[in-house]
């Protein structure tokens, strides 16, 4: 398989070193998968509702796919912001603004250390 095929199979990697603007800093609406408490919840771009997170080959992918194919998250406290974590298991992980976003196995890592930001209510 070709890396343009790769590429289109499974969308764009969520790679947070380009300009105009960081996919970090767009808007994400985070969602529960199921509306009871406990319920892992996905992620998709606020602005393009079919786009969601993939995980493919434990490397985070943005792609238009059904949501019944988007990655599953849950959210664990910890000092000073939120641990994201995969269905494996594996936690968020980047190791400066900007840089690629990993799946890593969960430690106490400054680096897997994420913090939530209210912008403005999901457009209905």
């Amino acid at each position: 398989m070709t890396a343009t095929e790769y590429a289109v199979k499974y969308g764009a990697p969520v790679i947070t070193d380009r300009l105009n603007p960081l996919p970090i800093d767009q808007e994400w609406a985070i969602e529960p998968v199921e509306p009871e408490p406990g319920a892992p919840y996905m992620i998709r771009l606020a602005a393009n509702e079919t786009a969601g997170l993939v995980i493919a080959e434990d490397k985070l992918w943005v792609n238009s796919v059904p949501s019944s194919e988007w990655a599953r998250f849950t959210f664990e406290p910890v000092l000073g912001g939120v641990k994201i974590l995969s269905e494996k298991g594996l936690a968020w992980s980047a190791s400066h603004r900007g840089a690629q976003i990993e799946l890593t196995t969960p430690k106490p890592e400054f680096q897997q250390t994420w913090t939530l930001e209210f912008v403005r209510p999901i457009d209905e």
